[in-house]
């Protein structure tokens, strides 16, 4: 079958537009609870924990995934500075944590994971993004969609340790 020469044409740009697309994207490694505590405890210099606590029905959820996770500067950041984690936050596998079992409870339609609601300090709420230091202790959980620009300004206020030198209203009206 031959192709009419324009038609060609149209293919061959829109398959080497598709190729320097695809070098720019940036992809998140989501990575489990278990897998970024190991990393955690055994890299040489160990980078700081992210949690995206998620559930399946959050619609704010899937949008901060598609918006925000998926914008290729907050990707290649949050690469660079952190082992990045989903949790289910009505997920139903125990998880090991500072020497506790975390389970999930039966709770109303859908119930809730035990380690989730610690993280987010009882206030259940989809989504919530946890910063965790290197040694795993809270840094701050941060409730609610988050578009890529405030993302990423949260994002650096810890990754980049501006939270041990500057209170975050500082900090937010510096960079302004």
């Amino acid at each position: 079958m031959k192709l009419a020469p324009h038609l060609s044409k149209v293919i061959f740009f829109l398959f080497i537009g598709l190729i320097g697309y695809s070098s720019y994207a940036q992809e998140i490694t989501w990575l489990s609870w278990n897998e970024a505590t190991e990393l955690a405890k055994t890299d040489a210099a160990p980078k700081k924990i992210f949690v995206d606590v998620y559930t399946d029905w959050c619609g704010w959820c899937k949008k901060m995934d598609k918006d925000t996770f998926q914008n290729a500067e907050v990707a290649a950041y949050m690469e660079e500075k952190f082992y990045m984690v989903k949790l289910d936050g009505e997920g139903k596998e125990p998880i090991e944590y500072r020497g506790k079992t975390f389970k999930f409870v039966p709770s109303g339609r859908n119930g809730y994971h035990e380690l989730a609601a610690a993280l987010m300090q009882g206030k259940m709420s989809y989504p919530t993004t946890i910063f965790l230091d290197e040694e795993m202790n809270m840094l701050s959980p941060i409730p609610g969609y988050q578009k890529p620009d405030v993302f990423l300004q949260i994002a650096k206020y810890f990754g980049d340790n501006i939270h041990q030198e500057k209170k975050w209203e500082e900090y937010t009206k510096q960079s302004k």
